[in-house]
């Protein structure tokens, strides 16, 4: 019996010892997704993005954004549009508000920290939530592997302060497949495909389908990026 426990046990420890040897760093599999899509360099010298964006679902009615961030002045704009109404969220510095079409007027309202905070995950997820993720508070660790509709991808879970993400990275060309973000008790798992090359030669996903806890019901996404383009400080005024 005791032979039997002593060979059961040492079993069960090379089998941890190969997966911890095999199990790939976090760190290295951001780098990967950024060699993947056009280059660290690249990504560490974007300071403004635009970024437009179509939604689309079978049950509601579709919608319209355009957004544009600074990230060194900490500033985000997104426009919403719905049925020829622009619903307008603006963040800037440590101040976050919306302007609402009443009519011939608009109300403008300070938006709650929630809401403030949305945002500033926002600004780096419609890039790669996972961008200078340790000076951001994040915490970034290997979970392991896992088939994601017949892709094998390396698993990572990023765990920052009221937001937590699961990402599926591609093992054989380590583009990013699925994302999935719990933030205020909603989960949204969002997965990525047809990753296009933007002027600036950054590779995006242009596709995406995202389904949250919710309304449960996919809403197909297209993108455009455009990077390092001029924004007008004007879109940040309140």
């Amino acid at each position: 019996m005791k032979r039997f426990i002593g060979i059961s046990l040492a079993i069960l420890l090379a089998s941890v010892s190969v997966f911890a040897q095999t199990r790939i760093p976090a760190d290295t599999i951001f780098d990967n997704y950024y060699k993947a899509t056009g280059g660290k360099s690249l990504w560490q010298n974007i300071k403004t993005y635009s970024l437009k964006r179509s939604y689309t679902s079978a049950s509601s009615t579709p919608y319209t954004s355009s957004i544009a961030v600074s990230i060194p002045d900490n500033s985000v704009y997104k426009s919403k549009t719905i049925m020829n109404r622009a619903f307008v969220y603006t963040m800037k510095g440590a101040d976050a508000w919306v302007k609402v079409p009443l009519g011939n007027k608009t109300d403008v309202k300070d938006l709650s920290q929630a809401e403030k905070d949305a945002m500033k995950y926002e600004m780096y997820d419609n890039l790669a939530p996972f961008i200078d993720y340790q000076n951001r508070g994040f915490i970034a660790s290997t979970v392991g592997t896992e088939t994601i509709n017949g892709v094998a991808t390396n698993q990572v879970e990023l765990q920052g302060k009221g937001v937590k993400y699961n990402l599926y990275f591609d093992a054989k060309t380590g583009l990013l497949t699925r994302q999935r973000e719990n933030i205020g008790g909603v989960e949204t798992v969002t997965d990525f495909s047809n990753y296009t090359k933007s002027a600036s030669g950054l590779l995006y996903p242009a596709k995406l389908v995202q389904v949250n806890s919710v309304d449960k019901k996919p809403l197909q996404v297209t993108s455009s990026i455009s990077i390092n383009d001029a924004v007008s400080p004007d879109l940040f005024k309140r």
